[in-house]
């Protein structure tokens, strides 16, 4: 490439610079939520179109070409792992805690439901008892009481919602 194309380069590059580099921000700020990271992407685009232009890249519309590279490189963004030391975690105000109240009252409605499983009739009790006492599967549950698997998860639906009732009248 010989001095006058360059310089003919230079000025269509600057000329789309200065046409679209504020929408260009706007969309990659849009698009990536950080400023910073738009702008180092749309200054990216122009580095690699400036790029492609010296290696004797031809462009027939300059605008639809820099949101193609610009999009490109967002997509490469997003594809980043990107890793976060505990230090900047808890700069943004990540406090790490354990409070083991929520826990406990699961497991205590957890046994109370369990408690509950005698109050259901029977044929439900069978199924739940074997379902949520023994971690059955249904199709375990099938072989064992010689139903269908169909009417074993019917049953255990149904003790499910009965369960429910049981448990919200307490």
């Amino acid at each position: 490439m010989n001095p006058r194309q360059t310089r003919k380069q230079q000025g269509i590059l600057t000329e789309a610079h200065v046409d679209n580099v504020k929408r260009m921000n706007s969309y990659a700020f849009f698009k990536v939520n950080n400023h910073e990271t738009g702008q180092d992407l749309v200054q990216d685009t122009f580095m690699k179109t400036w790029k492609y232009l010296v290696n004797g890249g031809k462009i027939n519309l300059m605008k639809p070409f820099l949101y193609h590279v610009l999009n490109q490189l967002i997509i490469d963004e997003y594809r980043k792992h990107k890793t976060s030391s505990l230090d900047i975690i808890l700069e943004k105000g990540f406090e790490p805690g354990s409070d083991p109240t929520e826990r406990v009252y699961n497991v205590f409605d957890g046994k109370a439901a369990l408690l509950l499983i005698r109050y259901l009739p029977a044929k439900y009790e069978k199924v739940m008892r074997m379902r949520y006492m023994q971690d059955l599967s249904l199709k375990e549950i099938a072989l064992i009481t010689g139903q269908s698997q169909n009417a074993v998860a019917v049953q255990a639906h149904r003790g499910l919602v009965k369960l429910k009732v049981l448990y919200n009248r307490i």
